[in-house]
């Protein structure tokens, strides 16, 4: 009989069979009523969101997915694996009496929709839109318990309303160092006017112009405009974050040449948040791993600025963790972009000049400039990167090193960074390995100042390489003023740093390697900046009553893009070409004026920053969001002293860029006073990938995962051998799954247990759709044991259930519960098809206590089943909100435990005893068993060692 024969002689004989068509049946049927009973629905204890108090009593659990991007190919199953789980989590969460909020939102504005714009001409918001209601249908299919009301998109008006306001109270903010917060600039315009605080270069606040006064403020403002080194990508028209530049200096989008070029960009002073950043990541419950990550990037250092005094004039200051070698700086170097190169660079080269410093140039002017192009091609990554060959050439100038007196020559090198420290080094070559490689290549003089420990003496220049040490002590480090021979680092960094800061001549500080956030983006499908400039270029805020600013219609979304090695460009955005949008008359409370707009847009991390509090309070028009909803939710409480979301689940790809900007703008606002969490998620917790094997063919290419035949090992696609790896799933590589297939072909409980039985959330695995029938047979089991195929009623009994029963009952209640709680859903699910299994094995009608806990322990995790079964067992509410079972103790211990008895090691005998006994009792009765006393024949005992209640071990004289 044929394979469809089959399958049609099965659905005669049990036509009430747990099959893929019944599975969509009842899984629409479900998403239908809950969406209709509003099931999900989490109340608020105030604002129009605001429900039942009992409910509002409980509890609460705020529990949160990282915002998807809407995709134009959607989902695939990879994707929706975060979501499962926070949607198992949510679903315990509720019936172990949570008030819980769980629902999810899009990050839709973004570069792919703005290319998507660029090639077809559908603009940006039709394609997005469209995208999301294709998501939003896949994930509903998933049976996927979100809240719907609380459901947001960053490019809906009255979304980003409130991130252009937050972007106008950090605008609006200055950081007072002394109170360690934000306050609002309006406090230090008020201490400049009455003289409580001197005006930068002493001047009278009254006497300043507007400009003026608005440089001052610029230099104190945390939102602020200023020509800085960015990093401009011809080929794609726009700035970049040093974050979205790969290490090869190549845009992460596109993969164009990124160069470094000065514009005016719009920026966030994150860098003031620096230690508290670091500090507060203590109170959080993150991975390690994203903390360390986090403190990396932040990069604290303690150390000292020192100045090197260059002509009669300038002075070079630097910043170095290693004060105490001092006496070992025999030259420096300054980054190609630091602007005392060009004020130091003299006409011509000084006498004696080595030719390895010029480079083979005439002149110091035209080498710094040729090396000054030659570095702009390069990223921050691959400068810093341990080259072999090491680049550089001599300004011409010399400076003095303060504690020797010495002239040192000055370098532009493109290993040291304007974005690190001040730009500038003093280079101790003994005892660095990039100083160390930079002098052999220069035939720079080295200077030994730290006690080698091995036995290569003091002449640097007999070295093979630096020796760097904090463990040796100084020598060769001494002048008139001040010894620190045979001093140890430490004492001997405190020793120098005193020594400086008496003569003015340098401090302690402390650095970081965090630098300011560019906030800018030359693109249309963004935030628009609230922002107009009046005819002396000064920036004004667009008052409350103006926003939402919207972005205009235009007739072409891309901004200009040039050749993509082209770096003597600059960017002209989308918006700058609508000069009807870009140039208006506003009365910004002093009458009406002629302004201009920003014509950049923000970047497509903003709306990111801050999107679980408008989850709290999505359709207040009045405030970013009520202060008792936030209180409620998000504030501080016991165990959880910075607030916060309880449960942030996403990838571990975000564990410096989105996570760092939200923590940013939360403290921020909390300083401001709009809210009482200063973190924005408190756990922390990070999903592994599902990935999926690649199949490509001689000439390296993908083919089709779903047309490949596997043959004693071997695979072929189209009769010719292909080769096989296991990496990324996606539409590229040809080996994508939707969820939409699985769904269909086995139902979306399955395709749920599934990816939660594929092992541990925090771990990449796999994806095996020939395994994915495992789960869907636990479900036809499951049913089986509740439901009669033939007839469609149910068999369950009134029956008591047998001691046996009880007992793995209750034991997989009590482990099946503790897993979920610990978001152990592959260990729960495993718990849960042991007792499934054991149920079948008995035989019989289930008796309805078990048959009823059955369905609750397994509905977080497969829903749309579990309602109907419970349905069918006579109930008329929902489980989603039903109590979780509750283990009974008194099964869960067990009856009775095997213990071994070994004499000399080997087993002589096994015991079956309670659970609870003691070692005392254990031993009595080891020694009075037959076996036992059958071997030891008589012999005395020297020792009995009792491990109870599984082990005795007898050691005879």
């Amino acid at each position: 009989m044929s394979e469809t024969n089959t399958a049609a002689a099965a659905e005669t004989a049990a036509p009430h069979r747990y099959t893929a068509a019944m599975a969509a049946d009842i899984e629409a049927r479900w998403q239908d009523f809950w969406d209709a009973e509003g099931t999900y629905a989490a109340p608020n204890p105030a604002g129009d969101l605001a429900g039942d108090p009992a409910v509002v009593a409980r509890p609460k659990k705020f529990i949160m997915d990282m915002f998807p991007y809407p995709s134009g190919s959607g989902l695939h199953v990879g994707h929706p694996l975060g979501y499962i789980a926070t949607d198992v989590y949510a679903r315990h969460q509720r019936m172990t009496g949570h008030n819980v909020l769980h629902t999810l939102g899009f990050d839709a504005f973004g570069l792919p929709a703005e290319q998507h714009a660029v090639a077809t001409g559908t603009h940006p918001r039709v394609s997005t839109e469209a995208a999301m209601d294709n998501m939003k249908r896949q994930l509903r299919r998933l049976g996927l318990g979100h809240d719907k009301r609380r459901s947001i998109a960053t490019i809906d008006p009255e979304y980003y309303k409130w991130t252009q306001w937050i972007f106008l109270q950090i605008f609006n903010s200055w950081y007072d160092a002394d109170a360690q917060q934000a306050r609002p600039i309006a406090e230090l315009v008020a201490a400049f006017e009455n003289g409580t605080r001197e005006v930068p270069g002493g001047r009278d606040w009254a006497a300043l112009s507007a400009a003026e006064r608005s440089d001052v403020l610029g230099e104190y403002r945390l939102a602020y405009a200023s020509d800085a080194p960015v990093n401009w990508c011809p080929g794609l028209g726009t700035v970049l974050a040093n974050e979205e530049v790969t290490a090869d200096g190549r845009s992460e989008r596109g993969n164009f040449p990124v160069f470094k070029s000065k514009l005016r960009q719009w920026n966030m002073r994150i860098t003031a948040y620096a230690d508290r950043l670091l500090d507060d990541l203590d109170a959080l419950d993150w991975p390690d791993a994203i903390k360390l990550q986090q403190r990396n990037w932040i990069g604290r250092s303690e150390g000292a600025r020192v100045d090197f005094k260059v002509g009669d004039t300038d002075a070079i200051t630097v910043f170095t963790t290693r004060q105490d070698t001092l006496f070992g700086a025999t030259y420096m170097v300054l980054a190609p972009e630091h602007e005392l190169v060009d004020t130091i660079v003299p006409a011509a080269w000084p006498e004696g000049t080595h030719d390895v410093w010029t480079g083979g140039h005439a002149s110091p002017a035209e080498a710094v400039a040729k090396y000054r192009a030659f570095a702009a091609s390069k990223s921050d990554v691959e400068r810093q990167a341990d080259a072999k060959e090491k680049t550089g050439v001599f300004t011409g100038a010399f400076a003095v090193n303060p504690v020797s007196g010495e002239k040192v020559p000055v370098f532009i090198a493109d290993y040291v960074l304007m974005g690190y420290g001040t730009g500038a080094i003093m280079a101790v070559p003994a005892h660095d390995t990039r100083d160390f490689a930079f002098a052999r290549a220069f035939e720079l003089p080295m200077r030994c100042v730290v006690q080698p420990s091995d036995d290569r003496g003091t002449d640097a220049s007999t070295w093979d390489e630096a020796f760097a040490s904090y463990e040796a002590k100084l020598v060769n480090s001494a002048n008139g003023e001040i010894s620190l021979d045979g001093l140890g680092v430490v004492e001997a960094k405190a020793k120098m740093t005193d020594w400086l800061t008496e003569r003015g001549i340098g401090e302690g500080t402390v650095n970081f390697r965090l630098r300011d956030w560019l906030f800018s983006r030359q693109r249309y499908w963004g935030e628009p900046f609230p922002i107009v400039y009046d005819e002396d270029g000064v920036a004004h805020p667009l008052p409350e009553s103006m926003l939402p600013l919207e972005l205009p219609e235009v007739d072409d979304y891309s901004p200009r893009t040039f050749d993509a090695d082209d770096a003597d460009t600059s960017p002209e955005t989308p918006l700058s070409r609508n000069e009807d949008w870009v140039n208006v008359e506003l009365d910004l409370g002093d009458g009406v004026k002629k302004y201009r707009r920003e014509t950049n847009t923000m970047p497509n991390w903003a709306g990111s920053c801050w999107y679980e509090l408008r989850y709290l309070d999505p359709h207040n028009s009045e405030k970013l969001v009520d202060p008792a909803i936030e209180q409620y939710w998000m504030g501080p409480r016991e165990g959880m002293p910075t607030g916060g979301v309880d449960l942030y689940v996403g990838g571990a790809e975000h564990a410096v860029l989105h996570l760092l900007y939200a923590r940013f703008w939360s403290k921020v606002l909390f300083d401001l006073g709009h809210i009482s969490s200063a973190e924005p998620f408190h756990k922390l917790y990070n999903q592994g990938m599902i990935q999926a094997y690649v199949y490509r063919d001689s000439r390296g290419f993908p083919v089709p995962a779903a047309e490949i035949e596997e043959r004693d090992g071997k695979f072929f696609f189209e009769g010719e051998p292909v080769k096989r790896e296991l990496g990324k799933m996606g539409k590229s590589l040809k080996n994508a799954v939707t969820p939409d297939e699985i769904c269909t072909e086995y139902g979306a409980d399955t395709l749920r247990l599934y990816e939660m039985a594929m092992g541990p959330l925090d771990v990449s695995r796999p994806w095996d759709t020939r395994a994915v029938v495992g789960q869907y047979r636990l479900l036809q089991r499951l049913w089986r044991n509740i439901v009669d195929e033939a007839t469609g009623e149910v068999t369950v009994t009134d029956a008591e259930p047998d001691e046996a029963t009880l007992r793995a009952l209750h034991k997989a209640i009590d482990g099946a519960g503790g897993d979920l709680a610990g978001l152990r859903f592959n260990t729960a699910i495993a718990k849960i098809t042991e007792l499934n299994n054991h149920l079948t094995k008995a035989g019989g009608p289930l008796p309805r206590p078990v048959a009823e806990q059955l369905v609750l322990l397994i509905a977080p995790l497969a829903p749309h089943i579990a309602e109907e079964l419970w349905r069918k067992l006579g109930h008329t509410d929902s489980v989603v909100h039903r109590d979780f079972p509750v283990a009974d103790p008194a099964y869960v211990v067990d009856e009775a435990v095997t213990c071994v008895v070994q004499i000399k090691g080997k087993v002589k005998a096994r015991l079956e005893v309670p659970p609870s006994i003691s070692d005392d009792e254990l031993e009595k009765l080891a020694l009075a068993d037959e076996a036992v006393v059958a071997a030891l024949a008589g012999a005395g005992i020297r020792k009995v060692i009792v491990r109870a209640p599984k082990l005795v071990n007898i050691v005879p004289a």
